[in-house]
Protein backbone atom coordinates (compact mmCIF):
# COMPACT_ATOMS: atom_id res chain seq x y z
CA UNK A 1 0.00 0.00 0.00
CA UNK A 2 1.14 3.46 -0.52
CA UNK A 3 1.83 6.29 2.24
CA UNK A 4 -0.37 7.92 4.50
CA UNK A 5 -0.74 11.41 2.88
CA UNK A 6 -1.09 14.93 4.61
CA UNK A 7 -4.61 14.82 4.61
CA UNK A 8 -5.37 11.70 5.57
CA UNK A 9 -6.29 10.54 2.60
CA UNK A 10 -4.46 6.55 1.76
CA UNK A 11 -4.11 5.85 -1.83
CA UNK A 12 -4.19 2.55 -3.46
CA UNK A 13 -2.66 1.83 -6.49
CA UNK A 14 -5.18 2.62 -8.97
CA UNK A 15 -5.71 6.12 -8.20
CA UNK A 16 -1.61 6.50 -7.84
CA UNK A 17 -1.36 6.00 -11.50
CA UNK A 18 -4.48 8.18 -12.43
CA UNK A 19 -2.94 10.39 -10.31
CA UNK A 20 0.36 9.85 -11.55
CA UNK A 21 -1.07 10.17 -15.08
CA UNK A 22 -2.54 14.07 -13.96
CA UNK A 23 0.68 15.24 -12.25
CA UNK A 24 0.14 15.01 -8.80
CA UNK A 25 3.02 12.52 -7.55
CA UNK A 26 5.74 14.56 -10.22
CA UNK A 27 8.90 13.22 -8.82
CA UNK A 28 8.27 10.99 -6.27
CA UNK A 29 9.20 7.20 -6.63
CA UNK A 30 5.96 5.29 -5.63
CA UNK A 31 6.95 1.74 -4.86
CA UNK A 32 9.34 2.81 -2.78
CA UNK A 33 8.54 3.01 1.62
CA UNK A 34 12.10 4.97 1.45
CA UNK A 35 10.92 7.64 -1.08
CA UNK A 36 12.02 10.97 1.09
CA UNK A 37 8.85 12.98 0.95
CA UNK A 38 4.89 11.65 0.67
CA UNK A 39 3.49 13.67 -2.36
CA UNK A 40 0.37 15.65 -1.18
CA UNK A 41 -2.73 16.16 -2.79
CA UNK A 42 -4.44 19.64 -2.46
CA UNK A 43 -7.16 20.36 0.08
CA UNK A 44 -10.22 18.76 -0.14
CA UNK A 45 -13.24 20.94 0.88
CA UNK A 46 -15.45 17.64 2.19
CA UNK A 47 -15.19 15.31 3.93
CA UNK A 48 -14.00 11.80 2.12
CA UNK A 49 -15.45 8.89 3.81
CA UNK A 50 -13.51 5.45 4.00
CA UNK A 51 -15.57 4.24 0.59
CA UNK A 52 -14.51 7.51 -1.53
CA UNK A 53 -11.26 8.11 -2.87
CA UNK A 54 -10.39 11.50 -3.87
CA UNK A 55 -11.54 12.92 -7.61
CA UNK A 56 -7.89 12.18 -9.51
CA UNK A 57 -7.93 15.62 -10.61
CA UNK A 58 -9.09 19.08 -8.82
CA UNK A 59 -8.52 21.24 -12.10
CA UNK A 60 -11.15 20.77 -15.05
CA UNK A 61 -10.67 17.76 -17.27
CA UNK A 62 -10.84 18.16 -21.34
CA UNK A 63 -13.69 16.77 -22.89
CA UNK A 64 -15.83 17.39 -26.42
CA UNK A 65 -18.44 19.09 -27.21
CA UNK A 66 -18.48 20.93 -23.88
CA UNK A 67 -16.29 22.82 -21.40
CA UNK A 68 -15.04 19.68 -19.10
CA UNK A 69 -15.49 17.54 -16.92
CA UNK A 70 -15.15 18.77 -13.02
CA UNK A 71 -14.80 16.57 -9.68
CA UNK A 72 -17.80 17.11 -7.48
CA UNK A 73 -15.57 19.01 -4.98
CA UNK A 74 -14.03 21.74 -7.16
CA UNK A 75 -18.15 21.80 -8.98
CA UNK A 76 -19.41 22.85 -5.10
CA UNK A 77 -16.13 25.33 -4.66
CA UNK A 78 -17.10 27.08 -7.80
CA UNK A 79 -21.21 27.30 -6.88
CA UNK A 80 -19.94 28.48 -3.21
CA UNK A 81 -17.57 30.98 -4.97
CA UNK A 82 -20.70 32.37 -7.61
CA UNK A 83 -18.96 30.88 -10.82
CA UNK A 84 -21.25 28.31 -11.11
CA UNK A 85 -24.70 27.57 -11.27
CA UNK A 86 -25.11 23.91 -9.88
CA UNK A 87 -28.08 22.36 -12.39
CA UNK A 88 -29.04 18.80 -11.13
CA UNK A 89 -30.95 17.40 -14.27
CA UNK A 90 -31.98 14.16 -12.80
CA UNK A 91 -35.60 13.17 -13.52
CA UNK A 92 -38.20 14.80 -10.41
CA UNK A 93 -38.20 11.13 -9.06
CA UNK A 94 -34.68 10.93 -8.50
CA UNK A 95 -34.63 14.16 -6.71
CA UNK A 96 -37.71 13.42 -4.16
CA UNK A 97 -36.87 9.60 -3.37
CA UNK A 98 -33.03 9.61 -3.86
CA UNK A 99 -31.73 13.50 -2.41
CA UNK A 100 -31.23 16.75 -3.65
CA UNK A 101 -29.09 19.35 -3.30
CA UNK A 102 -29.75 22.28 -1.53
CA UNK A 103 -29.86 25.18 -4.16
CA UNK A 104 -29.18 23.41 -7.26
CA UNK A 105 -31.72 24.55 -10.11
CA UNK A 106 -34.02 21.27 -10.55
CA UNK A 107 -33.77 20.65 -14.28
CA UNK A 108 -34.58 17.26 -15.79
CA UNK A 109 -33.02 16.18 -19.14
CA UNK A 110 -35.58 13.90 -18.94
CA UNK A 111 -38.90 12.90 -17.11
CA UNK A 112 -39.77 9.88 -15.85
CA UNK A 113 -42.05 7.85 -16.70
CA UNK A 114 -40.37 6.29 -19.77
CA UNK A 115 -37.60 9.00 -19.93
CA UNK A 116 -38.79 11.42 -22.71
CA UNK A 117 -36.88 14.24 -23.35
CA UNK A 118 -38.13 17.38 -21.09
CA UNK A 119 -39.34 19.88 -23.70
CA UNK A 120 -38.52 22.90 -21.75
CA UNK A 121 -35.05 22.08 -20.88
CA UNK A 122 -33.74 24.83 -23.37
CA UNK A 123 -35.46 27.75 -22.11
CA UNK A 124 -35.11 26.55 -18.23
CA UNK A 125 -31.68 26.01 -18.56
CA UNK A 126 -31.32 29.42 -20.54
CA UNK A 127 -33.52 31.44 -17.82
CA UNK A 128 -30.89 29.74 -14.87
CA UNK A 129 -27.91 30.13 -16.25
CA UNK A 130 -26.68 34.30 -16.05
CA UNK A 131 -24.62 35.65 -18.87
CA UNK A 132 -21.11 35.13 -18.52
CA UNK A 133 -21.32 32.58 -15.77
CA UNK A 134 -20.58 28.72 -15.71
CA UNK A 135 -22.71 25.74 -15.36
CA UNK A 136 -21.95 22.56 -13.46
CA UNK A 137 -24.53 19.68 -14.12
CA UNK A 138 -25.03 16.76 -11.93
CA UNK A 139 -27.09 13.56 -12.82
CA UNK A 140 -27.16 10.01 -10.98
CA UNK A 141 -23.78 8.94 -12.34
CA UNK A 142 -22.34 11.55 -14.61
CA UNK A 143 -23.75 10.31 -17.96
CA UNK A 144 -27.19 11.70 -19.18
CA UNK A 145 -24.87 15.06 -17.65
CA UNK A 146 -22.81 15.00 -20.60
CA UNK A 147 -25.39 15.15 -22.74
CA UNK A 148 -26.87 18.01 -21.03
CA UNK A 149 -23.53 20.02 -20.88
CA UNK A 150 -23.34 19.19 -25.02
CA UNK A 151 -26.64 20.85 -25.11
CA UNK A 152 -25.91 23.75 -22.63
CA UNK A 153 -22.78 24.41 -24.93
CA UNK A 154 -24.66 24.54 -28.01
CA UNK A 155 -27.03 27.32 -26.49
CA UNK A 156 -23.65 29.44 -25.76
CA UNK A 157 -23.21 28.22 -22.14
CA UNK A 158 -19.90 27.73 -20.52
CA UNK A 159 -21.05 23.96 -19.42
CA UNK A 160 -19.21 21.19 -17.40
CA UNK A 161 -20.55 17.19 -16.64
CA UNK A 162 -19.53 17.01 -12.55
CA UNK A 163 -17.68 13.38 -12.63
CA UNK A 164 -19.34 10.49 -10.86
CA UNK A 165 -22.71 12.42 -10.67
CA UNK A 166 -24.95 12.52 -7.73
CA UNK A 167 -24.75 8.36 -6.43
CA UNK A 168 -20.84 7.12 -8.21
CA UNK A 169 -20.19 4.67 -9.68
CA UNK A 170 -22.12 0.64 -8.77
CA UNK A 171 -20.08 -1.22 -6.44
CA UNK A 172 -19.50 -5.28 -7.24
CA UNK A 173 -23.23 -6.01 -6.17
CA UNK A 174 -24.22 -3.29 -8.57
CA UNK A 175 -25.23 -0.94 -5.96
CA UNK A 176 -24.23 2.94 -6.43
CA UNK A 177 -23.83 5.36 -3.33
CA UNK A 178 -20.72 4.01 -2.33
CA UNK A 179 -17.97 4.55 -4.63
CA UNK A 180 -17.74 8.44 -5.15
CA UNK A 181 -20.58 10.75 -6.20
CA UNK A 182 -21.42 14.12 -4.51
CA UNK A 183 -23.02 12.21 -1.40
CA UNK A 184 -20.56 10.16 -0.74
CA UNK A 185 -17.92 13.02 -0.85
CA UNK A 186 -19.82 14.79 1.82
CA UNK A 187 -21.10 17.24 -0.17
CA UNK A 188 -24.49 19.23 0.76
CA UNK A 189 -27.63 17.32 0.00
CA UNK A 190 -30.68 16.51 1.61
CA UNK A 191 -33.46 13.66 1.30
CA UNK A 192 -37.15 14.06 1.66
Amino acid sequence: MGPFLKYGVKISPIWRQDLARVGFWQNARMNSPSHAQAPVLPAWPSANTAGAAPTASIAPQPADGYAGDVSPDLAWQWVQSGLAVLVDVRSDAEREWVGFVPGAVPLAWKQWPGMAMNAGFDAGLCAAVPAGQKVVLLCRSGVRSIAAARRATELGLQAYNILEGFEGDPDAQGHRGGLGGWRQRGLPWRQN
